[in-house]
């Protein structure tokens, strides 16, 4: 089976007597409370769905990976992964351990702080998302949080398993004995944060056909607000592998990481995250984890080529954007279809959208009507 990125899979959870004394440290410690992305983080660095990482970054590898993509050790890495201070950050001192708390405010875990450094907002904008400015989301979130990072090692006593996905929660270590236990040697992943339609499910198959299986992988950490609620997507994607997926090729998931919509430095970090998963494969589609028009519509994909294929692991499968032909009768891409746009359908978000609040389903040539079903009755109780 595929190594983890780095050779070793991180296990950064406590259970047992252990996890019994570090909850009763954790009510002797100074607290801080960790907003949706860092909850999301801390859960995936306790499981492994983030190794090499052991904690949230310190100053030296924060600054390689902002600028360079790797960590100090020189092994690729595109994301910080990063821990703000939030108020009164001289409380935390360099050398202690502090209590990490969910939102509500009760302890999940320890850090062991290793270091505290200020940083420079603008210029990780800048250099990761590629931007400054204030209409993305990457951005705003940045404006959002503490310019003081503090960054060590982490121990979790106790998940934040949201329960609305339960059944489809599987850790790094349990995805990699669900393939084994399947004699899957080679599986592809699909990163979604959106219903599957009819072009998604055409790459998911062309995928599948040099694969032994497909893991769709839906992300359902925090995203923007007007993205659909994940609740709702899982509903769309089961629909999907019970009446049209072969059942003996492909696997549902869910991958619990927030969205930072940095096109194609995400694009690599989500590589990375599936390959510890145990993924041998991973669609890079169009405009990958991209927002608005900030990120070229191919740039996910030329990022792989600045690295060596050993580097990354991971496969990377690149696809064009896809639709239905009307003349070919059948799915295709601009890689296959020589007929000209008024022959494709294709519809816009908006569009969809309109006509799903009406009650009305999509052509069967752009969604499953199973799927549109399961949207329209959502919007229907959202209005409701």
């Amino acid at each position: 089976m595929i190594p983890p990125h780095g050779g070793r899979l991180v296990n950064r959870s406590a259970d047992g007597e252990e996890a019994i004394s570090l909850a009763e440290k954790a009510k002797t410690l100074p607290g801080l409370v960790l907003n949706r992305r860092e909850l999301s983080d801390l859960d995936m660095i306790a499981t492994g769905a983030m190794s090499p990482l052991e904690g949230f970054m310190c100053g030296e590898d924060y600054t390689n990976v902002r600028d360079f993509m790797r960590l100090k050790s020189g092994l690729v890495w595109s994301l910080p992964i990063t821990l703000s201070a939030k108020e009164n950050p001289e409380q935390y001192k360099v050398g202690k351990e502090i209590a990490l708390c969910e939102p509500g405010g009760e302890p999940v875990a320890v850090l062991e702080l290793e270091d505290k450094c200020k940083v420079d907002k603008e210029l990780e904008a800048d250099k990761v998302l590629q931007t400054t400015d204030r209409g993305h989301p990457g951005v705003q979130y940045l404006d959002s949080i503490s310019d003081t990072y503090l960054g060590g090692k982490i121990k979790v006593f106790k998940r934040t398993k949201d329960p609305a996905f339960e059944r489809w929660w599987l850790d790094p270590k349990e995805t990699r004995v669900l393939f084994k236990t399947k004699g899957w040697k080679s599986v592809v992943a699909f990163q979604t944060r959106n219903p599957i339609h009819r072009a998604h499910e055409y790459l998911q198959k062309c995928a599948m056909e040099v694969v032994d299986a497909l893991l769709i992988h839906p992300l359902v950490g925090e995203t923007k607000k007007d993205d659909i609620p994940a609740e709702v997507r899982m509903k769309c994607y089961e629909v999907l592998i019970d009446n049209y997926y072969p059942k003996n090729r492909a696997a549902i998931s869910i991958f619990p990481a927030a969205m930072r919509y940095a096109g194609p430095r995400e694009a690599i970090f989500h590589a990375l995250c599936r390959k510890n998963y145990g993924c041998t494969h991973f669609i890079v589609g169009r405009d990958h984890a991209g927002v608005g028009t900030f990120y070229g519509p191919f740039d996910a994909h030329y990022i792989f080529s600045e690295f060596e294929p050993e580097e990354i692991g991971i496969t990377p499968l690149f696809f064009d954007n896809a639709f239905f032909c009307k003349k070919c009768g059948n799915m295709a891409s601009s890689k296959t279809c020589p007929h000209p746009v008024e022959d494709h359908i294709s519809l816009s978000g908006t569009r969809v959208r309109e006509m799903l609040g009406k009650g009305e389903i999509p052509p069967a040539e752009f969604t499953r009507p199973e799927v549109a079903k399961v949207l329209i009755e959502a919007m229907q109780k959202e209005k409701k």
